[in-house]
């Protein structure tokens, strides 16, 4: 009877979230009509993908993202840079994205500094245009753009990109993460220039980063749709201690990197 009873809880349960969730994306939609059935409506379908892409322009993508960061933060800023332009070339499904919706991904997800919301909005991005993404060297060419971003980010001397009219105008130090994380990026940077967190030219310097990655993203992403992508990255997915990870542990982790039972086969 108890098992019944817990079957029906959750058949309601399910019933009652599908009941929300559509709700919720009724309100997303203005005039009455929710994002997905705008896309429909207009002959796109936002559960099919990979969507549609045409190429773009890197620098005017890196201006967009850069002016966007300063609105909505790394994240969103390149989303945006890439899917606002794209609507206006291709329209649905990327009329109905709600790429604000990803303003979450600043500071490293809400603040908390895990990867860099730069290197999470250019997955997504990524994600969307060349399709599933299995992770390792056995990957189709074109779904491993998203590791090579990070491979990117984490080697190259940040920002790469000098907006044309820059908000802060004193010299931004170009500083190498060795990581994608936002917490050591933006702490690297602060310890090699001084300037604190909230300061206009830390603030600055992320815009430039985020603009930096989605020139880069758009870089690769015009090789793939010529079919000229080469991955720049090998990345197994599983680091040197047989976890999921960075090699480069130890700068948070020290001596305490967590231990991966042996591999059975």
């Amino acid at each position: 009877m108890m098992k019944i009873e817990n079957a029906f809880n959750r058949r309601e349960f399910m019933k009652n979230a599908a009941l929300v969730a559509a709700s919720a994306g009724l309100a997303l939609g203005a005039g009455g009509g929710g994002v997905v059935e705008k896309a429909r409506a207009a002959g796109g379908n936002t559960e099919k993908w990979p969507w549609p892409y045409e190429k773009l322009d890197p620098a005017k993508t890196a201006e967009i993202a850069y002016s966007e960061w300063y609105r909505v933060f790394c994240g969103a800023a390149v989303i945006n840079s890439v899917f606002g332009q794209l609507r206006e070339k291709v329209g649905e499904p990327y009329a109905s994205f709600p790429s604000d919706a990803f303003v979450f991904l600043e500071g490293g997800m809400v603040g908390w500094g895990t990867v860099c919301g730069s290197n999470a909005g250019a997955n997504i991005v990524a994600n969307v245009i060349t399709g599933p993404r299995i992770a390792g060297p056995e990957c189709e060419n074109g779904a491993l753009i998203g590791a090579d971003i990070l491979n990117w980010y984490s080697n190259t001397a940040l920002p790469t990109f000098m907006p044309k009219d820059p908000r802060v105008k004193t010299a931004i130090v170009q500083t190498t993460a060795q990581s994608p994380l936002c917490h050591i990026s933006v702490g690297r940077w602060m310890k090699e220039t001084g300037y604190p967190i909230k300061s206009p030219e830390r603030k600055d310097r992320c815009a430039r980063v985020a603009a930096s990655v989605a020139y880069q993203l758009v870089e690769y992403l015009n090789q793939w749709k010529d079919d000229d992508y080469e991955p720049t990255s090998m990345w197994s997915g599983v680091g040197s201690v047989g976890i999921t990870a960075q090699q480069n542990c130890t700068d948070c982790h020290g001596d305490k990197i967590p231990e991966a039972p042996s591999q059975k086969i």
